[in-house]
C-alpha cells in the first residue's frame, strides 16, 4: 500500500502569509472582468459628470449667469460691497463722530411662502409687502473707504440689528463693540480715528467716556479719502413651515444720527449720497437715501458690507463642484465592494476560500485592502482630473470659482478617494454580514448612498434633519471636500447642498472610518462563528 503523505500548505504563516492572501484576493478581483468594467465606469461617471456641460453652476450656456462676476476685496477675495453712503472728501489724518439714536427696518412679509424653489428671491420692483422690522444683521453707522469703488478697503464702526457695536473692517474683519439695541434713551456714539493707515474704532454710551473697540491697517490708503455715514441690510430669509425651502427678499435698514462731527483736515463740501453696488440705495418708494434736517440725518439703504458666501445669500461655486459625479462613482464603488463579498457565497467558493486560508479575519482584512487600494487609486486618478480640469473649464465659460489652497485642493483630492475607499469597505463588509448581494447592495445603498443623496445631492430634507444626517452618518465624511468658511456675521442658511457642513473635515471622515469599524468588526465575529 502507497502511503500519502499529508498535505502542507505552501503558504508561510504571519506576515508572508497575510501577503500572499492580499496578492491572492488581488488577482480575484482583476480576473472578474465586471468588477474591472464596473471600476473603470466609476471613473469615467466622475470625470464626465466633473468636466461635462451640465456641471453644477456654470454660466452663460451653462447656467445661471448670478455665477459669472463677482466683487473681489483687497485680498482678492469675494464680497459684498453694497449700501447706501452718505459722504465727503476727508483729507490726511482725523476722526469722525457720531451719535446715533435709532436702527428701524423694513423686512419683507413672506408668510405666503410658495415658488417651488429652494430659495426665492423677491426684487424690490415685484417684492412681497414689508412690514417694521430688523434683521440681525442690519447695519448703519460710520464709515471711512478707501474709494466709492465696491471692494475696496474700508474699516466701519456700526450699530446692528442684534448683535450690538461692532467694528468692521476688509469684509472678513469683526470685532465687538458694546452689547444691546440702540434707541433714544439708550444711544450709542461711535468714533473712527485715522493716524496714516491706521483706522481705530471706539464706542461710548455717553459721548465722555470712550472705549477702544480696535485697529486696523489699511495698505495704501490715499490721503483723500471719502467717509461719512452709511446704512445696509441683508437679504431676509425665511423657512417654509416643513423646513424644506427657502424664500428670501430685500430688507431695509434706516439709521438716525446727530452730533455728527469732523476733526482733522479736509477739503470740506456738501454732504453727497450714494448707492454702492446694485442693492445700494433705499427700497422701493423711500423718498430717499437720506435726510439732513437741522444736523439729524436719516439714512436708509440695502444691501451687505460683507465676504460674500454661496449658498442663499451669494453665488459663484467651489471646487468641490466640478465632483459632483462622486455620487455616480459612490455607487458603482460600493456595489463592487458588497459582491466581492457576496459573490463567493453565491458560487460557493467561500468555502474553498476559507479551507485554504483558515484564519477568517485575515481573508477579511486581506479583501478589505483589496477593495481599498482599488478604489483609492480609481478616486485619486477621477478626483485629480475633475478638480484640476474642472476649474479650467468653468473659469474658461465665466464662472466665478471660490479660489483654494494647493493644499486644500490636495485635501479634496486625497480626501474623496479616501472616502470612496472607506465607503468601499463598508460595503464589503455589509456583503459579509448579509451574504445576499440583493440585500447588501440594499443595506448600502440605505446607509451609505442614500444619507448623501439627501443631504448633498438632493437636499429634500428639513434643514434640521440634513444637519443631523451629516453629522451622524456615513455623509458626514464629506466634509473633506469643504473649502468655505463659515462667517458669523453673514446671514445664510449654512447647509451641506451650499458646501458647508457641521463638521470639520477631519472629523466628518473619522465619523465615516468608525463605521467602518463597526462594520468590519461585526463582520469579523460573524464571520468566525458562522458557517460558510
Amino acid at each position: 500500500m502507497t502511503a500519502i503523505a499529508p498535505y502542507r500548505s505552501a503558504v508561510a504563516s504571519g506576515r508572508a502569509g497575510f501577503a500572499q492572501l492580499v496578492r491572492a484576493e488581488w488577482v480575484k478581483f482583476r480576473t472578474v472582468r465586471g468588477w474591472v468594467i464596473a471600476m473603470v465606469v466609476a471613473v469615467l461617471a466622475i470625470v464626465a459628470l466633473g468636466l461635462g456641460p451640465g456641471m453644477q453652476g456654470s454660466c452663460g450656456l451653462y447656467g445661471p449667469a448670478s455665477d459669472c462676476t463677482q466683487t473681489l476685496g483687497p485680498g482678492g477675495e469675494a464680497v459684498t460691497d453694497s449700501f447706501y453712503f452718505v459722504h465727503q472728501p476727508l483729507g490726511g489724518n482725523g476722526a469722525i463722530t457720531v451719535r446715533m439714536t435709532s436702527l428701524t427696518g423694513q423686512i419683507p412679509d413672506l408668510s405666503g411662502g410658495g415658488g417651488g424653489g429652494r430659495v426665492k428671491a423677491s426684487g424690490s420692483g415685484s417684492g412681497p409687502q414689508t412690514r417694521s422690522g430688523v434683521v440681525p444683521w442690519a447695519k448703519a453707522g460710520i464709515i471711512i473707504k478707501a474709494s466709492t469703488r465696491q471692494g475696496s478697503a474700508y474699516a466701519a464702526m456700526m450699530v446692528t440689528g442684534g448683535n450690538g457695536v461692532r467694528m468692521q473692517y476688509d469684509y472678513t474683519g469683526d470685532a465687538p463693540g458694546i452689547a444691546g439695541s440702540v434707541s433714544a434713551d439708550s444711544p450709542r456714539w461711535l468714533r473712527l480715528t485715522r493716524s496714516g493707515d491706521t483706522l481705530t474704532g471706539y464706542d461710548s454710551a455717553d459721548g465722555t467716556h470712550w472705549t477702544r473697540v480696535a485697529s486696523v491697517t489699511l495698505a495704501g490708503l490715499p490721503s483723500t479719502v471719502p467717509g461719512g455715514l452709511f446704512a445696509t441690510s441683508p437679504q431676509y430669509f425665511q423657512m417654509s413651515a416643513g423646513e424644506t425651502s427657502l424664500n428670501s427678499a430685500n430688507s431695509q435698514a434706516t439709521g438716525v444720527f446727530d452730533h455728527l462731527s469732523l476733526r482733522g483736515t479736509q477739503p470740506g463740501g456738501a454732504w453727497t449720497g450714494s448707492a454702492i453696488g446694485a442693492a445700494g440705495g433705499p427700497a422701493a418708494g423711500s423718498p430717499g437715501g437720506f435726510q439732513d434736517t437741522g444736523g439729524t440725518f436719516t439714512v436708509s439703504g440695502t444691501g451687505d458690507i460683507a465676504p460674500s458666501v454661496t449658498g442663499a445669500a451669494g453665488s459663484g461655486v467651489t471646487i468641490a463642484q466640478t465632483l459632483i459625479g462622486v455620487f455616480a462613482g459612490l455607487i458603482a464603488v460600493v456595489v463592487v465592494g458588497a459582491m466581492f463579498m457576496t459573490a463567493e457565497y453565491r458560487r460557493g467558493l467561500i468555502r474553498v476560500t476559507l479551507a485554504a486560508a483558515p484564519r477568517r479575519g485575515q481573508v477579511l482584512a486581506a479583501k478589505a485592502v483589496v477593495i481599498a487600494a482599488v478604489t483609492f487609486a480609481v478616486g485619486l486618478v477621477s478626483a485629480a482630473v475633475v478638480v484640476v480640469e474642472g476649474q479650467r473649464v468653468l473659469r474658461e465659460h465665466g464662472v466665478y470659482v471660490w479660489p483654494a489652497t494647493a493644499l486644500t485642493e490636495v485635501r479634496v483630492i486625497v480626501g474623496t478617494a479616501a472616502v470612496l475607499a472607506v465607503a468601499a469597505v463598508i460595503a464589503l463588509a455589509i456583503g459579509t454580514v448579509l451574504r445576499r448581494g440583493a440585500g447588501a447592495v440594499a443595506a448600502v445603498i440605505v446607509v451609505i448612498v442614500l444619507p448623501y443623496l439627501l443631504t448633498v445631492a438632493i437636499p429634500i430634507l428639513p434643514v434640521a434633519a440634513a444637519d443631523w444626517l451629516a453629522r451622524v452618518t456615513p455623509a458626514a465624511a464629506f466634509a473633506v471636500q469643504q473649502t468655505l468658511i463659515q462667517y458669523p456675521q453673514v446671514s445664510n442658511v449654512y447647509t451641506p447642498s451650499a458646501g458647508y457642513y457641521p463638521l470639520p473635515p477631519l472629523a466628518g471622515f473619522a465619523v465615516l472610518v468608525a463605521w467602518a469599524a463597526a462594520a468590519l468588526a461585526l463582520a469579523a465575529y460573524l464571520l468566525q462563528r458562522r458557517d460558510a
